[in-house]
């Protein structure tokens, strides 16, 4: 792939390619006896495990550049009552192999892969144990993050309690709580409801955290930044790797009362204009899942009108789009 070409990715899960991720529930494993419990569990990692191979291969196959790995893959790891670790998982060390096999072939095909962890992860809350919990959660998906060679841990901002400047304030520290493997990969993104780009990116700048830009987001939540500004604001702070964003589009339209549920497809118009021709990763939110990323990737092919400038208001909290050019 070309360095200056966008390259899309998926996020999670296949509608149509037998792939499939187990999960687990604590109410279910916590009914197994020890050993029970383990060999279900141990089951569960070597089978998604093998599932992440087979979801790189069918990525390379379908031209989809990158993959978005499920933060659950290895379920309930940091569950209080019925975490575990990989190793005590998987004595035999056929799980393990079976991650580096998955990122030898994401290496292979130039696939890049990344976590995006649940909203439980908050890592500045004013709750010390919701901090420890989330610096475990981020730890521990940071290791698997290592064996199969994924490169972004991406999390939001989290609770914007005190206000934005005493919330960010406690997300540096946060910050510092993290081991040299979770922090060179961690990455932040904008949300729909309390954190614009203009919010985070001078901690970005500051604590050398890269900024995932969400377009989306922004036109929920946004902050006087136009789309083309954030874009290349967002981008300089990843120091020369490759930038990540996110497309999505809202499931009632723009006119609905809440535009933040994500549509199964993507609006070509809500596509930016200025992504285009850039070295970008654009995750594609979608319920369509891989066909929403083919179809995306097919409009992008066809199109041969030249964008045309639509403008909203960019204030704070507005639900029009910061002013910039979009793809149709």
């Amino acid at each position: 792939m070309s360095r200056s070409q966008l390259r899309f990715g998926l996020c999670c899960q296949f509608l149509d390619a037998p792939i499939r991720f187990r999960t687990a529930t604590h109410r279910y494993v916590s009914s197994l006896t020890r050993a029970k419990r383990r060999a279900y569990l141990a089951d569960i990692a070597r089978e998604n495990a093998a599932a992440l191979s087979a979801a790189v291969e069918q990525c390379a196959t379908l031209g989809i550049g990158a993959f978005r790995i499920n933060g659950q893959i290895l379920p309930l790891g940091t569950h209080p009552a019925s975490g575990y670790s990989l190793d005590a998982l998987d004595r035999k060390g056929e799980t393990r192999a079976e991650f580096e096999r998955a990122g030898s072939l994401a290496r292979e095909h130039d696939v890049r892969l990344s976590f995006h962890p649940d909203q439980f992860v908050v890592l500045n809350s004013e709750r010390a144990e919701v901090v420890r919990s989330s610096v475990e959660e981020l730890e521990f998906q940071a290791a698997i993050a290592e064996l199969v060679g994924a490169d972004t841990l991406v999390f939001h901002g989290g609770s914007a309690a005190g206000g934005i400047g005493a919330a960010v304030e406690r997300l540096e520290r946060g910050l510092d709580l993290l081991s040299e493997r979770a922090r060179s990969r961690a990455a932040l993104e904008n949300d729909d409801h309390r954190f614009a780009p203009a919010d985070l990116l001078p901690l970005c700048r500051r604590a050398g955290v890269p900024l995932v830009y969400d377009a989306h987001h922004h036109r929920c939540h946004g902050d006087g930044l136009s789309v083309e500004e954030a874009t290349a604001l967002a981008a300089e702070t990843w120091n020369g790797r490759e930038p990540w964003a996110h497309i999505s589009s809202p499931r009632e339209g723009w006119g609905s009362s809440n535009p933040r549920p994500h549509a199964d497809y993507i609006d070509p118009h809500d596509f930016p204009a200025s992504w285009l021709g850039r070295r970008l990763t654009v995750d594609v939110e979608a319920k369509a899942k891989e066909r929403a990323v083919l179809a995306l990737m097919g409009e992008l092919k066809k199109a041969a009108v030249t964008p045309r400038p639509r403008r909203g208001a960019g204030g704070r909290g507005g639900r029009n789009h910061p002013g910039h050019r979009l793809f149709l």
